[in-house]
């Protein structure tokens, strides 16, 4: 036998190789589209006000009870979901939330915001919040205690609402009038304490005097006997690409409000701006 016939031709060797390829391709679709019914699941868990069960979780992706019932049960044996009290409903599991605080740790804002909140906290001698917009709430990714024994019951990770935490309303304050509406129309107005502002009109009058005098106000909205006041941080785009909040209990809060809170706020976003970019100044 000839030596051009004991061996496959090249034109043999590509189909064969391309062939080899396209069903790596169907695979990779295939293991894409699996993957996300798992972040699409999680997404909902994520973002249900209360624990979700499995049929909610199955009306709300569209998918068959019995997938969205292995998806769950392969995110809980990740860590990345966990049952809630009484088994039949689900939260986010501690390594979902171990790798977000991996990310915040890392993040080019929260090392440029670090030194600055630090002197903000010891300055004011209450708790510093460092925030980011998040799916339509805000995100706290550090937060600095204050010494005193009276402290706040929030940690990394909570979400908080933007229309009733300073934070929220300082975000909100920066954009433009499309931009804002866009995320009012979505906004829960959710009553936390009856000094919480749930009509919509009031919460427009609300961000429109933020946005005059430079700094929101939370007014126990958020919680009972809580104050903080917030500031938007200028990306170096001169968009705000984050929030800095001061809270206390209203007991503690001081009657020079400008020269104890506001100047001080103020001064610690222009510094973590400064420090994020030169263009971050305008």
């Amino acid at each position: 036998m000839s030596s051009s016939a004991s061996k496959p031709s090249s034109r043999a060797g590509a189909v064969t190789v391309e062939r080899t390829h396209n069903k790596a391709d169907t695979r990779a679709v295939a293991g894409a589209a699996a993957f996300s019914k798992f972040i699409a699941v999680l997404q909902l868990i994520a973002d249900a006000q209360t624990p979700p069960n499995i049929a909610k979780l199955s009306a709300a992706s569209g998918y068959p009870r019995p997938t969205v019932h292995r998806i769950v049960a392969a995110l809980q044996a990740e860590g990345l979901v966990v049952a809630t009290a009484g088994g039949n409903t689900f939260g986010l599991g501690p390594r979902l939330i171990n790798l977000a605080s991996h990310s915040w740790e890392r993040s080019d804002l929260r090392l440029a915001a670090v030194d600055a909140l630090m002197q903000l906290r010891d300055l004011t001698s209450e708790t510093i919040h460092l925030a980011v917009p998040s799916q339509g709430e805000m995100v706290y990714i550090e937060k600095l205690e204050s010494p005193h024994a009276v402290r706040m019951a929030s940690r990394i990770g909570t979400r908080v609402s933007l229309t009733s935490s300073s934070v929220g309303k300082a975000y909100l304050a920066t954009l433009s009038e499309a931009e804002r509406e866009a995320l009012l129309k979505d906004a829960p107005l959710q009553r936390f304490t009856e000094h919480t502002l749930t009509d919509l009109d009031a919460v427009r009058r609300e961000l429109d005097v933020t946005a005059q005098r430079g700094h929101a106000e939370d007014h126990e909205e958020n919680e009972v006997s809580i104050w903080c006041y917030g500031a938007a941080i200028r990306g170096p785009d001169g968009r705000a690409v984050g929030c800095v909040s001061i809270s206390m209990p209203t007991f503690r809060r001081r009657d020079d409000v400008q020269a104890a809170y506001i100047e001080p706020l103020l001064a610690a976003c222009r510094t973590i701006a400064a420090r994020l970019g030169p263009a971050s100044e305008r």
